[in-house]
């Protein structure tokens, strides 16, 4: 909280002020704080001048200050005390530092946020360690705020260096950064070094300013600096002195130094710094078009004070009006500009200190698909080898342009860097220039999918070939599976790209081999857009077959991914009729399957079991594996729909057949496949038990269906499981297993936007209701 008093003046006043600020009385806040009515009524009458520190930090803590409130106060309680070495009022023994041009900049009085970087700037400042001078590095992509924050933390810690505060812009993003001798001639001059008796070399001018900065407490702020040779012969040796070094470049090789991280503003503290600058009352009265303001500058510090200072230049303007403004890509960094404030000109300076491949490669990841980028993407896009791509990519994180995932080697552009990327891209590479790029990465993406994809392929006895890259090619599903979703964007745009490129078997062969993949990851809704592709591809090569396949993933998709039932009888019945028309056995029993899905959703259960049946008929004459595993998802299909017609014992005895089958086995060359297709078969036959009130002989069978779907991570799948076994668990009147059960069944599927979520809510409404 704050009061708007100053920085300086009486403690008891400052103290008294508080706590008629937060409202409680002296008894409240002396039992809060732990010290008597006496001592708090002494200290507010100014009786008592200079508490103790701890007696400071009790009272700021039960009157709930903020970092800068409680700081100011014990400022306040130290001019008090009586005078100590090392403490902010401590007298340095050579004198603190008078009428020099290197004072600190105005501090703004609408600074926000950034409380826990200013505590650890606090504790450097409490706890100076002589014999190692603490240096913090401010660090970070361009309009983080890191000047603005070191100019606010240096006049917050400035009573803690009666000697004296020092700032220099090091000019580290201009042509030619300042020299440090330059540098060390203005800080003598400051400590009062005439001219004349300045040394001439480098090392004596350092040597110079560390004899003189070690017997004074002085806070240095060094802005802007461009490398580690410029800053270390401006680091005091000795002393309890403070540098505030900021920098655009991350300082890797700066030793033993204090690291403060200056994170993006999270959305509230976005909105908090648009209400000081425009006025509380107009971001209140257009709350919405204040919080889109926010996602629209990117919550980054130096767009939202463009924002601000625009609307605070015009006050009869509305915030909705600017964020519409804003809301247009291609015109969001000409309107993030005020007067000489131009977040594009931030941008420019960092882009125009790198050489031309990193120019490059920084302007082609505005290609990528996706939030991120991987080596791989950016190499292709860039067209340059993949070790360079890695050491070029990390080098654009260390001059904060790009930002390193935390655990995989990928690399995010902030929405602002990557519009401003895009126009570099649109400036500097021709229209045929970024094709060939695209082209480029779209073949190879597209290529390593489908190889990725056939590791699932239950027809596949040997490992998949075609991989561009052999040498760094997933091998394994596990690893497959991890490159198919770390990269799912980027081959999903290849696969558009090949699409729009009329590369019609490019596509038909992707789309087939995502088939078996696809079982896996029902959660993903970009499954009808894969094989919306395929259809397309499969029709433009004249091929009928490939085409009923290519519906009847669609109808799935539609039906398991999309959950649009319409859609779904829509693609079933074209490949109905197709299928038919090129006599495919295992098509049309698929297509009448699917289509029977559809129809069970619309609540035509008659047609639907009809459809199924005439489905299992398709498909029982077939030995093949396809037909085997077609005949076992059609049991389970119609039992499925018999038990919710309300005829489950009809439906047990399909799916104990279906059992049978998988127990007896076929010459399946995917075991994992066969065990999945016997956890679903268990799942059902859970259900059955469950719709007839068999709960004990229901447990088992869905629980071992439930640890099937997740030990093969299948959150589409295990997420029902869940919710059915929660609901079986809750009648056997085992409450907190039931609770364990549901509760993680409602996390999956509304993780994963599943329509059973409610579902899942009411089971655990049911189960905390007096009779549940």
């Amino acid at each position: 909280m704050g009061t708007g008093t100053s920085n300086t003046g009486d403690f008891g006043a400052r103290l008294h002020a508080l706590r008629v600020n937060a409202g409680i009385s002296q008894e409240e806040l002396a039992h809060a704080a732990g010290v008597s009515v006496r001592a708090l009524s002494n200290l507010e009458r100014g009786r008592s001048r200079g508490p103790q520190r701890r007696t400071v930090q009790a009272l700021a803590t039960a009157l709930g200050l903020d970092v800068t409130t409680a700081l100011a106060l014990e400022q306040a309680a130290s001019l008090g005390r009586p005078r100590q070495s090392g403490k902010p009022t401590a007298a340095p023994t050579s004198g603190p530092v008078l009428g020099h041009t290197l004072t600190l900049p105005r501090d703004l009085r609408d600074f926000t946020a950034r409380g826990p970087a200013l505590a650890r700037l606090l504790a450097l400042a409490e706890d100076p360690d002589p014999a190692h001078p603490a240096v913090a590095v401010i660090c970070g992509q361009p309009g983080l705020g890191k000047t603005a924050f070191a100019v606010h933390a240096a006049h917050t810690l400035a009573p803690y260096f009666p000697d004296g505060q020092l700032h220099l812009d090091l000019r580290g993003m201009a042509a030619e950064p300042a020299r440090p001798q330059e540098v060390l001639a203005r800080m003598l001059a400051a400590l009062g070094v005439a001219e004349q008796m300045v040394p001439a070399g480098l090392e004596d001018r350092a040597g110079l300013f560390r004899s003189l900065a070690a017997p004074r407490r002085l806070l240095l702020v060094l802005d802007n600096a461009a490398d580690e040779g410029q800053l270390r012969p401006l680091l005091p040796g000795a002393g309890t002195s403070l540098a505030i070094v900021t920098s655009r470049s991350s300082l890797t090789a700066l030793e033993a130094v204090h690291r403060v991280d200056l994170a993006l503003l999270r959305r509230e503290e976005a909105v908090e710094l648009l209400s000081r600058i425009v006025g509380a009352e107009r971001v209140t009265r257009e709350a919405q078009a204040a919080r889109d303001l926010a996602d629209l500058c990117g919550r980054l510090p130096l767009a939202l004070r463009i924002a601000g200072q625009r609307l605070a230049a015009r006050p009869h303007e509305s915030l909705r009006k600017l964020a519409a403004q804003l809301d247009r890509e291609e015109r969001r960094l000409d309107t993030l500009q005020a007067g000489d404030l131009r977040v594009r000109a931030a941008f420019a300076l960092s882009y125009q200190q790198l050489d031309a491949p990193s120019r490059l490669l920084l302007r082609r990841c505005a290609l990528a698909a996706g939030p991120d980028v991987s080596p791989e993407t950016a190499a292709l896009l860039a067209g340059i080898p993949l070790r360079d791509a890695g050491l070029r990519l990390e080098e654009l994180c260390d001059r904060g342009l790009l930002q390193a995932d935390a655990t995989a080697e990928r690399y995010r552009l902030h929405d602002l860097l990557k519009l401003f990327a895009a126009e570099q891209l649109a400036a500097e590479d021709d229209s045929a220039t970024q094709g060939a790029a695209l082209d480029r990465t779209a073949d190879w993406m597209l290529a390593r999918a489908t190889t990725a994809a056939l590791h699932f392929d239950a027809e596949r006895h040997s490992a998949p070939a075609g991989d561009p890259d052999a040498a760094t090619a997933p091998t394994g599903r596990d690893r497959a599976r991890a490159w198919l979703e770390a990269e799912r964007d980027q081959w999903l745009a290849a696969l558009d790209h090949a699409h729009t490129a009329g590369r019609h078997r490019q596509v038909l062969d992707a789309a087939e081999a995502m088939h078996w993949f696809s079982d896996l990851t029902q959660h993903w809704q970009q499954w009808t857009v894969v094989f919306q592709r395929g259809t397309a591809a499969a029709r433009a090569l004249d091929d009928p077959r490939e085409e009923a396949t290519q519906l009847n993933y669609l109808a799935w998709a539609h039906s398991r991914c999309a959950h649009d039932p319409h859609a779904a009888l829509e693609a079933a019945d074209t490949a109905l009729a197709v299928a038919r028309a090129c006599r495919d056995q295992l098509q049309t029993g698929w297509a009448l399957g699917y289509g029977a899905g559809a129809l069970r959703r619309l609540g035509r259960t008659d047609e639907a079991i009809a459809r199924l049946r005439a489905s299992a008929a398709c498909h029982r004459n077939n030995p093949s594996t396809p037909g085997r595993l077609a005949e076992l998802t059609t049991l389970n299909a119609l039992g499925e729909t018999l038990r919710a017609h309300g005829r489950a014992d009809q439906a047990l005895e399909h799916h104990l057949h279906s059992l049978a089958i998988c127990n007896e086995g076929f010459a399946c060359r995917a075991p994992h496949l066969l065990a999945l297709y016997r956890a679903v078969t268990l799942q059902h036959l859970g259900n059955d038990y469950a719709a007839l009130g068999r709960w004990q002989e229901a447990e088992g069978p869905l629980r071992s269906a439930r640890d099937t779907f997740d030990e093969t991570d299948m959150p589409g799948w295990s997420g029902p499981a869940q919710l059915e076994l929660g609901r079986v668990l809750r009648h056997l009147d085992r409450a907190e297993e039931a609770r364990t059960s549901l509760a993680a069944a409602l996390h999956t599927l509304t993780e994963h936007h599943h329509p059973l979520q409610s579902e899942a809510a009411a089971e655990l409404r049911a189960l905390d209701a007096p009779h549940g």
